[in-house]
């Protein structure tokens, strides 16, 4: 039977693991994609235009957004960011699944919008603010005032975690991705995304008329 796509929405504080969890779910299956971001900002050098972002201007993105043809959007830095409705529609149809690698906020529009039956929605926990702490100084990338505002933010993001469909405290990076791949494989069998199985009960509850 042919299935719909899932809207897989993806959220954590920084050094939580989200990164890492996404990269081994994309090698689990190649088939997932990321959701390609609108901009308003300029491109960057090597950045192409509907690979890496959909590159529009202040208006185009107004009348978008006017129109509902976003699924969420922020303005950050004086830029606009924002999802297209269209090309993840057209892959949930297709039965193909988009991952969203975003903040509560974005999940909150998204989880609201008129695609909100296709939404899987997961928040990563780390098993302490400690344990959060040492990741993102291990990880060696940012100075310590720019770990310190990460911590502060993750303050904000930890304390929507209630409102996602699956939470996962992250203590365990194996098992937390096969905690994953689980709730990925049983969700894609949801009965919103199953759109053969009407016209399949309703062709055994014929078969049985026939025998009679």
């Amino acid at each position: 039977m042919s299935r719909r796509g899932l809207l897989i929405v993806l959220s954590s504080p920084s050094g939580a693991g989200k990164s890492t969890l996404t990269t081994r779910l994309r090698a689990w299956d190649d088939t997932l994609r990321f959701s390609v971001s609108a901009t308003t900002r300029e491109p960057r050098p090597g950045e192409e235009d509907g690979k890496d972002y959909y590159f529009v201007s202040v208006p185009e993105f107004q009348d978008q957004v006017a129109s509902h043809d976003m699924l969420e959007h922020a303005r950050v830095f004086g830029n606009y960011y924002g999802s297209p409705k269209a090309p993840v529609q057209a892959a949930i149809e297709g039965g193909r699944d988009v991952l969203f690698d975003i903040d509560w906020q974005g999940a909150q529009q998204i989880s609201n919008s008129d695609l909100q039956e296709h939404v899987l929605s997961i928040f990563i926990l780390p098993p302490s603010i400690t344990e959060l702490h040492r990741r993102l100084v291990s990880r060696g990338q940012d100075a310590p005032e720019v770990i310190e505002q990460r911590m502060q933010k993750s303050w904000d993001e930890i304390s929507h975690w209630d409102g996602y469909d699956y939470v996962l405290v992250n203590d365990d990076l194996d098992a937390t991705e096969a905690q994953l791949k689980t709730i990925i494989s049983a969700e894609r069998l949801r009965r919103a995304q199953q759109p053969d199985l009407v016209g399949h009960a309703r062709k055994l509850q014929s078969e049985f008329g026939e025998r009679t």
